[in-house]
Order: structure tokens, then sequence, then C-alpha cells
């Protein structure tokens, strides 16, 4: 299962970019998804996750407000809407997937499948 991560990019802090998901095979409609954010120095930590069918979301408390996760399994799509972007916020974004939907999603060692990455950076 390949993950393909795109949407970053450099943006003033404020602003907004919108991330996206997709995999080679329409594993992203049948799995949990989740992304997490990797910044200069530290470790991979969690952002958002959603379950298979939409139903439920979380988020880390440093983005609750700001962040929404959606998706779309008609277009093998899940989206990170980041508004009121800081710059803390400057990373590098990973989507995730898994292939289980019984384990918790704030777990990064839980997700077997991970993309590449996409940076994001919020400039001050």
């Amino acid at each position: 299962v390949q993950l393909q991560a795109s949407g970053g990019g450099l943006v003033q802090a404020g602003g907004s970019l919108r991330l996206s998901c997709t995999s080679s095979r329409r594993t992203i409609s049948m799995y949990p998804v989740g992304w997490f954010r990797q910044g200069p120095g530290k470790e991979r930590e969690f952002v958002a996750a959603i379950t298979q069918s939409g139903g439920r979301t979380y988020y880390a408390d440093s983005v609750k407000g700001r962040f929404t996760i959606s998706r779309d399994s008609a277009k093998n799509t899940v989206y990170l809407q980041m508004n009121s972007l800081k710059p803390e916020d400057t990373a590098v974004y990973y989507c995730a997937t898994m292939t289980s939907t019984r384990l918790n999603l704030l777990v990064r060692t839980n997700y077997e499948y991970w993309g590449q990455g996409t940076q994001v950076t919020v400039s001050s």
C-alpha cells in the first residue's frame, strides 16, 4: 500500500492550507487514517485521525478548533484542513493508515503504512 501526501507549502501565520492523502489502492476508503507531524529536532507526533466510516474524529489539543480532518471515499482521499496556522505548526506532515479498526488511532506505532510526508512551513 502506498500513500501520497500533498498540499504542503509556505504560508504566513494565520493562513490556511489543505493537505490531501491518497492511496494506490482503495485502502484509504477501507481503514482509519491518521495525520502526524515531525518538526525540526522533534519526535513525530499525532495531529488528527478519522475512523473508517468518518463518524469519529480525533485531534491533538494543540490543533483543536483550527484543524479539521475529513474523508471523501468517492475520491479515495483524506483531507486535513489547517486554519489559523502558527509558526509552531511548521513540520513535515505524514498521513498513515492501519489495517485494523480496533486499535488506538492516536498511537503512532499502530499505523502500518505511511506516506512520504509533505513540508508545511509557517512564517511569522
